[in-house]
């Protein structure tokens, strides 16, 4: 373990629970691997993936670096992700080309299970609305059906990633079925990680979705959960066997995490169940299993980890107290104060019962989503791709102007 979270297993103890400041050592660093070259078959990508919802000016680094490598772009759009605008911008970039799908709101396929958007999870994730996890679960079909081996996931708020660090991702899915990176300029953390930095105490940061690669042709596949911190979740078997190989870092747009105190509200659960997860696993060594490890985690476990968390939360916010007392100037302490009482407000809320449900409902999900997917084979062609997944508005769109697309586009297109 880094020291990092030596340092933090002390002073986050309670009842011989803790949430761990890091949980780097549940990865490998690989980084200082060589780098295969950029056309070599260790290197070959076979799509970047973009669950987008940012306006569509967000997504023109990662368009360029897909040009760059001669790599198909996969836009999934939705919310204030334009169509039309990601079209324009691909047919505009030299060497650029993409398959742009509209997602419609509320989205579902039959195929992919849903005990973890029951209503009951959905109240505790304070009516969280998000579809990334659904975006990335369609992904995973989108390569099924297209017989890609390998893809990457590229969040839209990604700005930087090293091209020599990008190959060494691609070329690690040849030996594991997920490979990621860190993000540490303006770390990809909760809001309650922001405001532990923020109050000076250890925070690390861990393997994130923000720039994931996927061997979509190792079965079985994992899934993304309907709760934030998903892509914890989908590696959580890789990071309890310590086969989850971590490759240079990305860089992130910068945000403000206590703009709103929603935020902090919406992520509570989500970050509270992954973190006690990773905490349980992090304690058992490789050799166990990961079912074996998962049936640690009991009502008993959630409620000592809840007591835990409450501790974390309150040992944060009376830091930030004395530091609002000497500094009353500095706006981010009383912003980053009022995001922790929402989060710690939503927490009580939160019950052990509901905890052992969620990892239940994740589970029984988990084993329905590879019989399904396992099963999704190759197609031929994109149409009846998109066929299979029931959606009708898309376009694959190159630097020439060319759009090839459904119907319903060629109706819209016209109409613009």
């Amino acid at each position: 373990m880094s020291g990092i979270g030596l340092a933090a297993r002390g002073r986050l103890q309670k009842n011989n629970v803790v949430q761990h400041a890091s949980h780097i050592h549940l990865s490998r660093d690989v980084s200082l691997s060589p780098a295969p070259p950029l056309r070599s078959k260790r290197a070959h990508l076979d799509a970047i993936i973009v669950p987008a919802s940012r306006p569509a000016g967000s997504l023109q680094r990662t368009i360029e670096l897909s040009a760059l490598l001669g790599v198909l772009l996969v836009v999934l759009c939705s919310k204030q992700t334009s169509f039309k605008d990601i079209s324009d911008r691909v047919s505009k970039t030299p060497g650029a080309r993409a398959l742009v799908i509209e997602i419609p709101p509320d989205w579902t396929h039959p195929g992919i299970p849903t005990r973890t958007s029951a209503s009951v999870f959905k109240k505790a994730n304070a009516r969280r609305n998000s579809d990334l996890s659904a975006k990335r679960n369609m992904a995973l079909l989108l390569a099924r059906l297209h017989g890609w081996s390998k893809i990457v996931f590229i969040d839209d708020d990604i700005k930087y990633v090293r091209i020599w660090d990008f190959a060494r991702l691609v070329g690690q899915l040849d030996e594991h079925q997920v490979a990621g990176m860190l993000v540490r300029k303006h770390p990809d953390n909760s809001v309650v990680c922001h405001a532990r930095r923020l109050a000076g105490l250890a925070q690390d940061v861990f393997v994130t979705g923000a720039v994931l690669g996927v061997h979509c042709n190792s079965l079985p596949l994992s899934f993304f959960p309907d709760i934030y911190n998903e892509d914890w979740f989908f590696f959580a078997e890789e990071a309890a066997a310590r086969k989850l190989p971590r490759v240079g870092l990305a860089r992130q747009a910068e945000y403000n995490p206590f703009a709103n105190t929603r935020r902090a509200r919406r992520e509570e659960f989500g970050d509270l169940l992954a973190e006690g997860l990773y905490a349980l696993i992090g304690e058992n060594a490789p050799s166990v299993s990961f079912e074996d490890q998962l049936r640690a985690a009991t009502e008993g476990y959630w409620s000592r980890f809840i007591e835990a968390r409450h501790s974390v939360i309150t040992e944060t916010m009376t830091l930030l107290s004395g530091f609002l007392e000497r500094d009353l100037g500095d706006d981010r302490f009383s912003s980053a104060l009022e995001s922790l009482a929402a989060a710690q407000k939503q927490l009580g809320a939160i019950t052990p019962k509901l905890c052992a449900n969620f990892l239940e409902a994740w589970r029984d999900d988990l084993h329905d989503w590879q019989t399904f997917s396992n099963g999704v084979n190759n197609v031929n062609n994109t149409s009846h791709a998109m066929d299979f997944l029931e959606l009708r508005t898309w376009a694959l769109v190159q630097f020439d102007n060319t759009f090839i697309g459904s119907k319903a586009l060629w109706c819209n297109w016209a109409l613009a």
